[in-house]
């Protein structure tokens, strides 16, 4: 019996270890083949690629930075705007809901269901009907009594870097919300029951008791939704304007690393193709760079937490 019980662990043991390697062969495969396909475009133009601020295919000028400029610009536009409103709906849902099982678990339910709505649907809503709005009533307002502020300097226009962060800051907000509902809801009574016994409000129960008992998980629903704005594509690529562009002000067309992908790789050939395919390489790193700096913040938070228990 012992024999079998130690056999039984070997095999998972085997099991879990191949799973885990086809994970990091996955993404070392992943790595090769885009840097194998951008071999000619990274002996061309080398560094110069990455700083250059230029896309001229016609005349095989090739600049990455207005791109990575704009997925940087776009995906903070959306966190910033994203992350307080899923963390406040989380929070509805999981502690001012409690008394109310039927109406939250149909309102969490909702929330689940626009995170699986697709990038497509959101882009023609954005389209036909964000677009529109964001720029007859916030950024023509925003324009007339902030003008002079370089953020707000530009002409509203609709398509352009701040529509695409508050498009993608709706698509990411699902996301956001959902998981942290979840870690919410598994933090103890007893962490509550404590905390209203010596008179605190239900304000101060959430915000010194829950949490930071949750802020664990709060922070991997940060990491999902920063990831799902970095990697969007077709919603991102249908309201963005698409021109290369470095500016500060948020009311001018630009373009993102996945949207330049979308639009150009199925036309694209020879060194126009290589560039094209470092630009998904770019994409690649700076994800996996981005995601790798957050796990790191996790990890010193939750040490910290550790070392003053």
């Amino acid at each position: 019996m012992q024999f079998k019980v130690l056999r039984g662990d070997t095999i998972l043991k085997i099991l879990l270890a191949t799973a885990a390697l086809f994970i990091i062969g996955l993404v070392v495969a992943l790595a090769a083949e885009l840097f194998l396909g951008s071999a000619s475009s990274i002996h061309s133009f080398g560094p110069s690629f990455l700083i250059g601020t230029q896309w001229r295919s016609s005349q095989n000028v090739f600049g990455a930075l207005p791109f990575i400029y704009g997925t940087l610009l776009t995906s903070a536009i959306a966190i910033v705007i994203g992350f307080p409103i899923s963390l406040g709906v989380a929070i509805f849902i999981s502690e001012k809901l409690k008394g109310h099982q039927t109406f939250g678990y149909g309102l969490g339910i909702i929330v689940d269901l626009l995170a699986a709505v697709p990038s497509v649907i959101y882009g023609l809503w954005g389209v036909f009907i964000l677009i529109p709005l964001l720029r007859d009533y916030v950024e023509t307002p925003l324009h007339n009594s902030l003008g002079f502020i370089p953020l707000f300097s530009g002409n509203p226009f609709g398509y352009d870097f701040f529509t695409s962060g508050v498009l993608l800051a709706i698509m990411v907000i699902p996301t956001m919300s959902a998981v942290t509902r979840d870690v919410l809801s598994v933090v103890p009574n007893s962490q509550r029951e404590a905390m209203y016994s010596l008179g605190a409000t239900d304000w101060e129960v959430t915000q010194k008791s829950v949490l930071p008992y949750a802020r664990s998980g709060i922070f991997g629903g940060f990491i999902l939704g920063l990831g799902r704005a970095f990697g969007e594509t077709m919603a991102v690529t249908m309201v963005i304007g698409n021109i290369p562009n470095i500016t500060t002000n948020l009311f001018s067309a630009g373009a993102t690393l996945s949207s330049l992908i979308a639009n150009n790789f199925g036309e694209s050939t020879g060194i126009y193709q290589s560039a094209i395919i470092e630009i998904g390489l770019i994409l690649f790193f700076v994800a996996l760079l981005v995601n790798g700096l957050a796990r790191f913040m996790l990890w010193r938070m939750t040490s910290g937490a550790r070392g003053r228990a």
